[in-house]
């Protein structure tokens, strides 16, 4: 892959990089040991996936990678190029022993503050916050520090999952380097630890798992519950999946995002107590039609989390938490999720069939999961328009179907279209660009995983 080679030339020829922090990271008598994670498009499943739906997700062609040098000083020191930050904001330094406090190692709660009181270096959370992880969850001692280089092609705010994509690549060189025996599903699910309790953005685990296990031009079909590889879904050789970015910043740590999130939680304990059961404990597995004929009526659209609180208790969702003093809705976040599953199932299916007959199905079922979205509050005025196009485009021009994706208010536009259709695609970017004055970011191609790829060393010089 061009990527890793362009990287691996870059480490051997550090000495000539023009900005010093590269030139000196590393110390010429330990080796490197190097890994990579891509980000990811969400075809179809998205926010669900925190409600126990399947997800079908493809890694994209972009993607993190990571040299680190394990050293011993108990110092981790982190550079992060980004086109996005400064040099000086780049950098980022602490001792091991700050995740101590006294004889007890840091709680999660504390390790966030930690990371943000200096919001300019917070970025270090989602790479330094898997030392703390692995202390706390997998009791590994780290007698010995890092010096560690992030390079990334995943842009941020694009959702792409560019996070997942830094802690799955930051875990998979850490496991190599310090000896760590990690099985691929364990580790996705440790550095969703990551992001949800040392960064504090509560997402959903298919971003991690599509960075380690993602197979190139193949769907990962998981069910988050909790996360569970029902295989790879080829995409059929007549279809090609873009992702075209509305230039709306996305993040999963925003409050639309964790508002249908808390309200979906809510919505499920309601149920639970209507119904007298939990469905193995995912609002997932609930079907529309008992949904529709049993419950739908009986939830409020929205409550206030004072009321929720007095009458529920509280939600099953171990990372948000319902503030009283706000209100949320309810109806439709907890709809969301069971359609979705749903609709992902049956798009899962019209994938193995006739594609020229299944084609406007499977362009419906992601028209239906974006317009869910925006009905959840997910939506953006960017987003809504590159759909716009895409349906104007239609299959005439080989374009089937488009949908918003990952955590909605903004980010990127997932397309399916015939496999020649990319000049059609070409020109919606051109069509968005013009109306917008901003020329998106395209996304075509895609690349393997973390377990795929594994890891590379580069001996010490």
């Amino acid at each position: 892959m061009q990527d890793v080679d362009h990287f691996i030339d870059q480490l051997k020829r550090r000495h000539e990089h023009p900005e010093p922090a590269v030139r000196n990271l590393f110390e010429p008598e330990h080796p490197l040991t190097v890994a990579r994670a891509p980000g990811r498009l969400d075809l179809m499943g998205g926010i669900a996936d925190y409600s126990g739906s399947l997800v079908l997700q493809m890694p994209i062609q972009e993607a993190t990678l990571v040299a680190l040098q394990r050293v011993s000083a108990p110092v981790l020191h982190i550079v992060s190029l980004s086109a996005d930050r400064p040099i000086e904001e780049s950098i980022f330094t602490m001792p091991l022993a700050d995740f101590q406090a006294g004889d007890q190692l840091l709680n999660y709660a504390t390790a966030q503050a930690y990371f943000k009181r200096t919001p300019q270096t917070a970025w270090a959370a989602y790479a330094a916050g898997a030392f703390l992880v692995l202390m706390r969850e997998k009791q590994v001692y780290f007698g010995e520090g890092a010096n560690i280089l992030i390079q990334s092609s995943v842009p941020e705010g694009k959702g792409v999952s560019s996070s997942a994509a830094i802690e799955v690549a930051v875990m998979s060189a850490m496991a190599a380097a310090y000896q760590i025996a990690l099985a691929p599903r364990e580790m996705a699910l440790l550095c969703q630890m990551v992001e949800n309790l040392v960064v504090g953005a509560p997402c959903g685990v298919m971003d991690q798992m599509t960075a380690v296990y993602g197979e190139p031009h193949k769907l990962l079909a998981l069910l988050c519950q909790p996360a569970e590889v029902q295989g790879m879904v080829t995409i059929p050789e007549e279809l090609a999946v873009w992702g075209v970015d509305s230039g709306i910043r996305h993040a999963v740590s925003g409050a639309d995002y964790g508002s249908v999130r808390v309200g979906a939680f809510m919505g499920y304990r309601i149920l639970q107590t209507l119904a007298g059961t939990d469905w193995n404990g995912y609002l997932a597995n609930l079907t529309p039609s008992e949904f529709e004929q049993l419950y739908a009526r009986q939830l409020p659209e929205a409550m206030s989390g004072a009321d929720f609180l007095d009458r529920y208790g509280n939600t099953t969702d171990t990372v948000t938490t319902v503030d009283p003093a706000r209100a949320y809705a309810i109806r439709q976040p907890t709809a969301h999720p069971i359609y979705e599953h749903f609709r992902v199932r049956t798009f899962a299916n019209l994938l193995q069939g006739d594609i020229a007959a299944n084609a406007p199905q499977l362009g419906e079922l992601m028209y239906q999961s974006h317009a869910s979205y925006s009905a959840c509050g997910l939506g953006s005025a960017g987003t809504d328009e590159l759909v716009s196009l895409a349906r104007q485009a239609g299959p005439a021009q080989g374009i089937y179907g488009a949908k918003i994706t990952g955590g909605g208010s903004g980010g990127t536009v997932a397309i399916l279209g015939h496999r020649d259709a990319e000049p059609a695609v070409r020109t919606i970017v051109e069509q968005y660009a013009q109306s917008t004055h901003y020329q998106p970011v395209f996304f075509r191609g895609s690349s393997p995983g973390a377990a795929a790829f594994g890891t590379m060393q580069i001996p010490a010089g």
